[in-house]
């Protein structure tokens, strides 16, 4: 009979047959959550409610480049164009990172700049990371269980599960998930846990087309994986030393295979890499000694360890070094933590050796883990100068090393523990799961990303900078320039403190001292760019303020030494045009945007101002296969169709100006001005009605507007 049956006939001490009750409730529960769609589902819920505030979220930080104004994410035609950029055009960083930028290509197509889909999207491939790390330990562990072994088929599920969870709702990958720019380490864990999966499927398969099509599939999803980040390179090391140490069955040829082809995906990226313009030099490198890299790989170890055993203080920013702690005995008492830190490293270290060592069932599982987390950490140990000597996101891979020896540990235990460590991984899941969701609510806008930041002791002059900004964005001048003071105090060489301290001086009528920090910073720029981000914006603002002065010659002059220092940066191009356009008409600014447009096909901007340009010189035909070249560079902006519809009412060819203009409103089907102008189109077609159809709906969507407005 069934042992799960609501009641099963026994005989009672006299031999009659008598009926008991059926197994306890949580004993059903225990059969129903062993099904494995059940745990998916689980999986899946817990993932998406702890980050469920991050999907309100606005674009901060670096997503107002990379996922707002980023020219190559505005048309899947440039899809290829992205292989041959770095992710950060504007920088010396070499982040390698094609994947990503087409991710937000297809994010950009489907939800234009509303950062919810881009947050919705950051979710999904976190969510399904983790559901491929499930089914991948469910294989990994039943692979590494002894035939002898006492430890069942479905303690080892249970084990793939709890790791998996724990995972999925650990605060540590909020920077990862939560915020949009992260999701480089999302998109690498899920090619790479997916080629994984495809290898092991193909295994299976006898059908030889079929094999031979897993495993293209799965080389491709290697290749996706290290042009999403370069900690891929981790998952292919992993996977070889799988292969090779724990795989006993799998025939030498085939071991060899797996190891010619990770080669040869690694010559492939590397080619790819090649793709990029080369750029004059590298960034900035800290000269620490060997003896201080061994000190730091210790403290960011113990960093590490404690952020995963307990995730209470979180911010970006983080660091194990900083000399500032030296300075006096009271900074030194206040930092006094970071000191222990190395000591903390030791004992994960000494944890981690002992564990992989000690005999027991589970020991195998106890090697998998160590060896995936000090793989992962290798790269991020301080060993090499990543601009940063530790980072919460970088945990993304490391830290599933760190579950699987945990688990490893508990598979050990007698069998009356394992109750007791169910009943603790389940509170661990609910506390780390409360602390993702409050953390989460840190990524809503950036006043409060970079508020919570600096109280939470992310205290950096980027941080100081950026809120800084936000206070003069709200024209609260007296508030940001004392910001930026603090700052400079700090680092009197900053060039963006610098650079936004001029411009909020400038509003507040401090001319002199405004123009003498841009002239300062200006100066230069071409140095400073290996050390900061966007330096030109010091010549880009010196520029504007002289021309408001009516000194147009002094500030072409910059320009023009600005646009040699900096030649693919658009904004100077552009304002110079626009500069010696005014002063000397369309034929003087036309040969530096022929020149730029030429040299960047892929950008809308430079297209756009090219097409302007050959308007105004009556080049129509140019400036038709300019305008359509724009249009195709931006899926959403309208400003191209607009123009083109424009010229076409000039022409007189007025049908195909209505038809243009409905494009620009399937593109901006909410903004009036769009049906301001084709009610002009319609009223010179004398198509009444219609038009003032058109012009209703305007006033009607500006009206909508208006009240949002004022509330805001």
């Amino acid at each position: 009979m069934n042992p799960t049956s609501l009641a099963v006939k026994v005989l009672n001490n006299s031999g009659d047959p008598a009926v008991v009750s059926s197994p306890p409730t949580l004993s059903r529960i225990a059969v129903h959550a062993a099904k494995p769609w059940v745990q998916y589902f689980f999986l899946a819920l817990a993932g998406i409610l702890v980050r469920a505030p991050a999907l309100q979220g606005q674009f901060l930080w670096d997503d107002d480049f990379l996922a707002r104004a980023n020219p190559f994410i505005k048309s899947p035609l440039l899809i290829l164009e992205a292989f041959r950029h770095y992710l950060f055009p504007d920088s010396y960083a070499s982040h390698y990172r094609p994947v990503q930028n087409i991710s937000f290509i297809f994010d950009y197509y489907f939800w234009n700049n509303n950062p919810y889909g881009f947050h919705l999207t950051n979710l999904a491939l976190h969510v399904a990371s983790g559901l491929l790390l499930f089914v991948l330990l469910r294989g990994l562990f039943r692979s590494l269980r002894p035939a002898s072994s006492a430890i069942s088929p479905g303690v080892l599920r249970a084990g793939a599960f709890f790791v998996a969870l724990l995972w999925m709702v650990h605060p540590v990958q909020s920077a990862a998930v939560d915020y949009i720019s992260g999701r480089a380490d999302s998109l690498a864990f899920l090619f790479a846990c997916g080629g994984w999966l495809l290898v092991r499927r193909a295994q299976m398969v006898e059908r030889t087309p079929l094999r031979v099509l897993l495993y293209g599939v799965a080389t491709l999803c290697g290749l996706l994986a290290l042009c999403s980040r370069e900690i891929a390179g981790i998952w292919l090391a992993l996977f070889l030393l799988h292969r090779f140490l724990f795989e006993k069955t799998l025939p030498r040829r085939a071991q060899f295979v797996s190891l010619g082809i990770c080669i040869a995906l690694c010559g492939i990226y590397l080619g790819l890499r090649q793709l990029p313009e080369r750029r004059p030099g590298g960034g900035p490198s800290e000269s620490f000694d060997g003896a201080t890299r061994a000190v730091l790989m210790l403290r960011a170890l113990g960093d590490y360890g404690r952020l995963m055993v307990f995730p209470g203080n979180l911010h970006m920013e983080r660091t194990v070094f900083d000399p500032a702690n030296y300075r006096s005995p009271q900074s030194w008492r206040a930092h006094a933590t970071t000191e222990y830190l190395s000591i903390l490293g030791a004992l994960v270290l000494a944890a981690l050796s002992y564990g992989a060592a000690r005999p027991g069932a589970a020991r195998s599982i106890r090697i998998l883990g160590a060896t995936w987390f000090f793989l992962g950490f290798l790269p991020i140990s301080n060993v090499v100068d990543l601009g940063a000597t530790v980072a919460e996101h970088w945990l993304y891979l490391p830290s599933v090393g760190l579950l699987i020896f945990a688990a490893g540990c508990v598979l050990d235990l007698p069998i009356r523990f394992r109750k007791l460590s169910v009943a603790l991984a389940s509170v661990a899941v609910i506390a780390l799961g409360a602390r993702s969701f409050v953390r989460s609510g840190d990524w809503l806008s950036p006043e409060i990303f970079y508020q919570r930041t600096l109280a939470a002791g992310g205290v950096s002059t980027r941080v100081v900078a950026n809120l800084a900004r936000i206070y003069g964005n709200q024209q609260e001048d007296a508030k940001a320039e004392a910001m930026y003071r603090r700052v400079l105090q700090i680092d009197p060489n900053y060039p963006v403190a610098q650079n936004n301290l001029a411009e909020v001086l400038y509003r507040e009528g401090k001319t002199k001292e405004a123009k003498q920090l841009f002239a300062l910073t200006s100066a230069d720029a071409g140095e400073r760019r290996k050390e900061y981000p966007r330096t030109w914006m010091a010549a880009l603002n010196l520029a504007r303020v002289l021309h408001h002065e009516e000194k147009d010659q002094a500030a072409l002059a910059l320009l023009e030494k600005a646009a040699r220092d900096f030649p693919r940066t658009w904004e100077i191009i552009s304002l110079e045009s626009e500069l010696l356009r005014q002063a000397k008409g369309p034929d003087a600014a036309l040969p530096i945007i022929q020149q730029f447009a030429q040299n960047n096909w892929w950008h809308y901007g430079a297209a756009l101002a090219l097409g302007r340009l050959l308007a105004e010189k009556g080049e129509v035909e140019k400036a038709y296969a300019a305008l359509r070249h724009a249009s195709r560079l931006d899926v959403h902006d309208a400003e191209a169709l607009n123009l083109i519809a424009m010229m076409d009412v000039r022409q007189d060819r007025l049908e195909d100006a209505r038809a243009t203009q409905g494009r620009a409103i399937a593109r901006q089907p909410n903004e009036p001005r769009q049906y301001v102008m084709l009610g002009s189109i319609l009223e010179k077609m004398g198509r009444t009605a219609e038009s003032h159809a058109a012009t209703a709906t305007a006033a009607r969507l500006t009206a909508s507007v208006e009240p949002d407005a004022l509330a805001n």
